[in-house]
């Protein structure tokens, strides 16, 4: 991906606005929050968000006529890029910001848009996902929670769980069945469902790492108007793929920076200690270096191919043949996944013995601890490693499915 003059101006300014904003009672901030640690300063991060939204630092992909900064693709990977790079906190209005506001400008109608897009962009109402489900979790087409219409209103019963963040979300995207019979991915829809309201019960799920950023949440008559179905009714099963594929975005790139700080960190822990001297765990640290750069190597050509409005090259992201089959997400899930989980192995190997106690009492973990405990989510939120490979299979590959129940 080749940057102009535009491009590194761009880089400059912002930069130079974090360098000067996270200053004060903002610098306490840095390193705050992200998978694991979503419990930490969330009011305080909140504010951060709300004053990245006054200087017009959200939603930069979106265009201008809907609260965003129209940004070219290069322009948002040097903003998440720099944005980790500073040490910034992680954003609170990820869900909204990322996935639910660039799914309303490709399918939502002029009134959806008008209403939930300025307080997304300001960071006044936060989002959770309501797609996975007990019965239903990898394999979204077998959801069961169900929405039939009653008058003017949808009325919702079922469950969701690994919601994400929904204990202080505002509202919730949820994919229910709204045909009565129907199965897999047809009669569903894709609703906007209030959070706060009697008949929605959200209960913590309490991960490996003490921590409780995930959560159950039931519906139970939850309603919500007979206008917020994000496009057709019965055609929730489009629109939510469309969701997962925006979720692999320009937005990894910066993801993979912090990935770059975590595996130096190792790196300097096995220089320190006798791992640096062991030819196995030195072949494994060279390994995880390899397997970033082609990390970053894959994104930055699918990164660089959407803004040029071609496939990747006509034969998929690092030659699957995955281009314009909707498996370019799956490819890149699988990638990360992988990777971020094998670096927290890694750092319990180079750590050793010392690295099975925790720090203090009662279960007080050091962040190498966390980072390996909550890594082996890795391979299972935003759709498992088993079924992101079936994808890659049927839909690139051509390879025939298996039977089915």
């Amino acid at each position: 991906m080749r940057l102009s003059a535009q491009d590194e101006e761009f880089r400059h300014r912002v930069r130079q606005w974090l360098a000067e904003n996270l200053t004060g009672p903002f610098a306490e901030l840095r390193g705050a929050g992200g998978p694991g640690r979503e419990h930490e300063a969330h009011a305080e991060r909140l504010a951060w968000n709300r004053h990245l939204a006054a200087a017009g630092w959200t939603c930069l992909g979106w265009p201008a006529d809907c609260g965003g900064r129209d940004a070219t693709l290069a322009q948002q990977v040097i903003f998440h890029e720099e944005y980790a790079r500073s040490g910034a906190p992680a954003r609170v209005g990820y869900l909204g910001e990322e996935l639910l506001g660039p799914t309303l400008i490709a399918f939502g109608t002029p009134e959806q848009r008008q209403r939930f897009l300025p307080p997304i962009a300001a960071a006044r109402e936060l989002w959770c996902q309501g797609f996975s489900e007990p019965g239903a979790g990898s394999d979204l087409a077998a959801v069961a929670t169900t929405a039939t219409l009653d008058g003017d209103q949808w009325v919702l019963t079922g469950q969701k769980v690994w919601t994400s963040l929904a204990h202080v979300a505002d509202w919730c995207f949820v994919l229910a069945r709204t045909q009565p019979g129907s199965r897999r991915g047809a009669g569903l829809s894709y609703l906007l469902v209030p959070m706060r309201q009697p008949g929605v019960t959200v209960r913590p799920i309490r991960q490996l790492t003490g921590t409780a950023e995930f959560n159950e949440v039931f519906f139970d008559g939850a309603r919500t108007e007979r206008g917020l179905v994000v496009g057709e009714v019965g055609d929730g099963w489009r629109i939510a793929r469309g969701t997962l594929a925006i979720e692999r975005g320009a937005a990894t790139l910066g993801q993979q920076v912090v990935f770059r700080r975590e595996l130096d960190g190792l790196v300097d822990v096995a220089r320190r200690g006798p791992a640096g001297a062991d030819p196995v765990l030195r072949d494994k640290l060279a390994r995880a270096w390899i397997g970033l750069e082609v990390m970053r190597a894959h994104a930055l050509a699918a990164v660089a191919d959407a803004a040029a409005g071609t496939g990747t090259g006509g034969t998929g992201a690092a030659g699957t043949g995955a281009a314009g089959t909707g498996a370019e997400a799956s490819v890149m899930k699988l990638l990360r996944s992988r990777w971020h989980q094998g670096l927290g192995e890694l750092a319990m190997e180079v750590l050793g013995a010392p690295s099975m106690v925790a720090r203090g009492t009662p279960y007080d973990l050091d962040d190498w601890q966390r980072r390996y405990l909550f890594g082996r989510a890795d391979t299972i939120y935003g759709g498992s490693d088993e079924i992101q490979r079936t994808i890659i299979a049927e839909r690139a590959l051509g390879l025939p499915r298996p039977p089915r129940p």
